[in-house]
């Protein structure tokens, strides 16, 4: 196992030099710079020239790669953003904290409720609870979680303006007073305020997770040692739990190395909705302004941590199944 670690850990070494490389090629391939905003400037025509020269914009592509990989695996430099003119790292790293606080409560969540679901519905097949179950996955995988999002968003309202109090916080991480509480006010405040982005959340990926779990459940229920394990007199509960859902569960296993980058990457739209100040309307706005070093930080750490991800999926699956060995 040391040395199978070991390789894995060496071969990461050129995929995240790929990774980035094609990373940086595609951020390079859209069409202009952070400073051709300034190309039509009629009063100095030449201030987009001195921009780039500033900001190192007007050397080769490739060289401007090389530069910003030495310095991000020598000095954990990402560099300076464009836009704030302040340290990527910086700047990207409370990002990062609030969607970790958002994701990873939410994370749980879905695979505290998705594995006992999807557990129970493989074990009543067809009945009127899988039946029912089965509905709503559907209609949870269907639907949006940005458009659930504006759902809860005009529930809230609407409850405000028949009762005249705020059900849950129509936005924002902390209240206009954050300031002045206390620390036990400040924690449940911002408690207060994940009620909502972590329901949408889960809601919207709970649904996948549970049909999955349906789906191997079945399979491995329907295995001839399963039946043979019936067929020897063992308790029922012995033959699901133990049998059954310890093979089942391995793709479940599996899929853990994606969730690690998600958990760091933000929760998508529904942080522009609900407006957390999380990582992805960072990204996004540093696409639209063509922010590059704020744009290759958040791709590279989404591959870095992709890569340990899949490798501590391939660990935790040797020591969930003793058949695996490496």
């Amino acid at each position: 196992m040391t040395s199978y670690v070991v390789r894995r850990i060496i071969n990461l070494i050129p995929t995240f030099i790929v990774a980035t490389f094609i990373a940086w090629i595609v951020v390079e391939a859209a069409p202009g710079d952070f400073a051709s905003k300034f190309a039509f400037d009629q009063v100095d025509p030449g201030r987009a020239e001195r921009i780039r020269a500033l900001m190192g914009l007007d050397l080769p592509w490739w060289q401007r790669y090389f530069v910003w990989l030495r310095n991000v695996v020598l000095n954990f430099d990402f560099g300076v953003s464009m836009t704030s003119r302040s340290d990527v790292t910086s700047l990207v790293m409370p990002r990062m904290l609030n969607s970790l606080v958002l994701l990873l409560p939410a994370t749980i969540l879905i695979y505290v409720v998705a594995i006992p679901i999807g557990v129970f519905s493989a074990l009543h097949k067809y009945s009127v609870a899988d039946r029912v179950l089965t509905v709503f996955s559907l209609i949870g995988l269907a639907i949006p979680n940005f458009f659930l999002a504006l759902l809860v968003l005009a529930f809230a309202v609407q409850y405000f303006q028949a009762t005249g109090s705020l059900l849950i916080p129509t936005g924002g991480m902390t209240s206009q007073d954050y300031a002045q509480l206390s620390a036990l006010g400040k924690v449940l405040d911002v408690l207060w305020h994940l009620i909502a982005p972590v329901l949408i959340v889960t809601l919207s990926s709970l649904a996948g997770l549970t049909r999955i779990m349906r789906g191997q459940m079945l399979e491995v229920l329907g295995q001839d040692y399963v039946r043979t394990a019936r067929a020897k007199g063992l308790e029922e509960q012995v033959v699901n739990y133990k049998h059954a859902l310890r093979n089942a569960i391995l793709v479940i296993v599996a899929t853990i190395g994606g969730t690690l980058p998600s958990l760091l990457l933000g929760a998508g739209t529904v942080e522009f909705v609900m407006r957390w100040p999380g990582i992805t309307p960072l990204f996004i706005r540093s696409i639209f302004a063509q922010d590059v070093y704020v744009v290759m930080a958040l791709l590279t750490i989404g591959v870095f941590l992709l890569m340990i991800g899949n490798l501590l999926a391939d660990l935790s699956l040797a020591l969930v199944d003793p058949r695996i060995r490496y």
